[in-house]
């Protein structure tokens, strides 16, 4: 099986934690130990959103703040290649053709931001498909996708199953204004739908989530699964 987990910062080094981070990299190397081919993308998190506010502060344009984020999302990408030790390409993808050479050859590429005004969650739908993934994993803080923050809304449902068509539906709203919270980006979902990937986002806090979810399809999080689809699980 061919997956890409895209980790988000706050999942992976919300505190810089290197046992969090071995963990991490621990449950990829469980599904390489397994047989699976994996590609992983890292998020940004809390670091992110500290230098980008402290740069807004000094008068940074947007461009310039998105690539702020992109080099903290590859600093990141860094901590979990140096967790993989030889099992990853040595320094993170910037293109998606560099991390497809990186996954023939045998190796874990590990992606973080590429371009501004593009979000990791997007970069891990657009690998996902580029690479012909049979599954994509967005390992969150949330298990899964709720019609509303689950943090601030006390009533907000949680979906076990959507179609990316769903998704889509789902998130567009979510997506616009300031607070939003939608579980994915648009522009991931809407790879999401174009491609017709299998997708799981789940509560990635404990990495052996990620790997039950790889392995077993089994987790507490929402299966996105192609129109006519029966099964969730590659």
């Amino acid at each position: 099986m061919r997956v890409v987990i895209s980790i988000g910062g706050s999942v992976l080094a919300p505190d810089l934690d290197a046992d969090r981070v071995a963990g991490h990299a621990a449950a990829v190397e469980r599904l390489l130990d397994e047989g699976c081919e994996v590609g992983a993308v890292v998020g940004g998190g809390g670091t992110a959103r500290d230098y980008i506010g402290t740069a807004r502060q000094l008068g940074a344009n947007e461009v310039q703040l998105d690539q702020i984020g992109i080099d903290v999302t590859r600093i990141n990408a860094r901590l979990l290649i140096a967790a993989l030790d030889d099992r990853a390409a040595p320094s993170p993808a910037h293109e998606y053709e560099e991390a497809g050479e990186a996954l023939r050859r045998g190796d874990v590429p590990v992606m973080g931001g590429v371009m501004p005004g593009q979000t990791t969650d997007a970069v891990a739908a657009a690998l996902a498909e580029y690479v012909d993934a049979d599954l994509l994993v967005y390992a969150t803080s949330v298990d899964g996708v709720f019609s509303a923050d689950p943090d601030s809304d006390p009533d907000a449902e949680q979906y076990g199953r959507l179609t990316g068509t769903e998704l889509v539906d789902l998130v567009a709203p979510m997506s616009r204004g300031a607070g939003a919270s939608a579980p994915v980006d648009l522009l991931a979902a809407k790879l999401i739908e174009r491609s017709k990937m299998r997708t799981i986002v789940l509560d990635g806090t404990d990495p052996e989530r990620i790997a039950s979810a790889v392995l077993d399809g089994d987790h507490s999080g929402t299966d996105v699964v192609p129109d006519g689809c029966e099964s969730a699980w590659p």
